[in-house]
């Protein structure tokens, strides 16, 4: 079984920054991909980033050039850093992980949410 604690988030000021972990543990032997989402009040969620085993990142087009995603193998823990936060940024930022556990059985999962609230 795989789990995921995400950590980071809170209130911050239009401009500011905020920085997002998501740590994986249990029966993992591979990841295929660790992603970031995020659904806002009243809408879907949606994709904000994923990043491949290669490392390849893909980031949707609002979050370029002020988010970057990261990752620490040997933790097996994603992070999401986030400078010029806008108040469109605020919403529940979700961190899903794909991969292989060791019986060999993929898995997909999700972190538990932060809140992530841009706010003068």
């Amino acid at each position: 079984q795989v789990q995921l604690v995400e950590s980071g988030g809170g209130l911050v000021q239009p401009g500011g920054s905020l920085r997002l972990s998501c740590a994986a543990s249990g029966s993992i032997r591979s990841i295929k991909a660790m992603c970031w989402y995020r659904q806002a009040p009243g809408k879907q969620r949606e994709l904000v980033v994923g990043l491949t085993s290669s490392g390849t990142a893909n980031y949707e087009d609002s979050v370029k050039g002020r988010f970057t995603i990261s990752r620490d193998n040997a933790k097996n823990t994603v992070y999401l850093q986030m400078n010029s936060l806008k108040p469109e940024d605020t919403a529940v930022y979700y961190c899903n992980v794909r991969g292989r556990s060791t019986s060999l059985r993929e898995f997909d999962v999700w972190g538990q949410g932060a809140q992530v609230t841009v706010s003068s």
